[in-house]
């Protein structure tokens, strides 16, 4: 874990005031096996699923944090909000389709590994609005949900444009 997608601030490397804050609010979920096995699965294109809870994380935390919001429970739940174990593009779970099922799952699999708070199991569970269809009841919850959003797309948009970079030269006369 270096930065957040687009971020400028070195997560591993706490010298600046949001990352250590960043990291207090995560560190005994960093040091999860389940959390740890996230590296393993592909998220967006080229991001792993665990660089990707990162990204909601961080942006989550910031966010609240600018808001004057539960900023440590919203950058849990950014953590946690995937914490599914399986290669959604490969398995089917019970559940029902992808997108329905896995925050079930996601918050599942965090209550099996911690203690949460409502506002932390709400953000995790609802994290797919407006794909699913209960609304969120707490502010942390659609920014979780938003920055949840926003990451998903710069990490595709960042892998389409790393993508163009190594073939620019193909497309220069």
């Amino acid at each position: 874990m270096e930065r957040a997608i687009g971020s400028s601030v070195a997560l591993d490397k706490p010298e600046h005031y949001y990352a250590i804050e960043f990291n207090e609010c995560v560190e005994d979920l960093l040091e999860l096996e389940d959390v740890q096995k996230l590296e393993e699965f592909t998220q967006h294109c080229n991001t792993s699923r665990f660089q990707h809870s990162i990204n909601v994380s961080y942006y989550s935390y910031l966010l609240c944090k600018l808001f004057g919001l539960d900023y440590r429970s919203a950058a849990r739940a950014g953590l946690l909000h995937d914490l599914f174990l399986y290669d959604w593009r490969m398995e089917k779970q019970p559940e029902g389709n992808h997108a329905q099922a896995h925050p079930q799952v996601a918050l599942r699999n965090a209550k099996k590994n911690v203690e949460l708070n409502e506002v932390e199991a709400d953000a995790i569970i609802k994290h797919m609005w407006p794909v699913t269809i209960n609304l969120p009841k707490y502010k942390e919850s659609y920014i979780v949900s938003l920055a949840d959003k926003y990451c998903a797309v710069s990490e595709i948009f960042s892998s389409l444009y790393q993508g163009f970079k190594r073939n620019a030269g193909s497309f220069l006369f």
